[in-house]
């Protein structure tokens, strides 16, 4: 399911126009990415957490040179499934 796919379900489920099923989607991922670009979680209970994760400095390799290299540290998105979301998918 792509993000058009989702507006048109949530259109059909709550009986929204498709204006304001796509206005209420891009709204609610607007907030979520706003939020946790400012390093706070998104807890939606039964489904899940968005969070900023830190990634530590290590070190790798350069593919094409096999040289060692630093990768810095860095902050990124990540999601925590929810256990009401868990047991849906896994079907227990």
């Amino acid at each position: 399911m792509n993000k058009t796919e989702l507006i048109m379900a949530v259109a059909e489920k709550t009986e929204m126009s498709k204006k304001d099923a796509d206005q209420a989607v891009n709204a609610v991922l607007d907030t979520i990415i706003e939020t946790v670009a400012k390093e706070e979680k998104v807890q939606i209970v039964g489904f899940g957490t968005f969070e900023v994760r830190s990634r530590s400095e290590r070190q790798g390799r350069d593919p094409r040179t096999n040289e060692p290299m630093t990768i810095p540290a860095s902050k990124v998105p990540a999601f925590k499934v929810g256990k009401a979301f868990k047991s849906a998918v896994s079907g227990k």
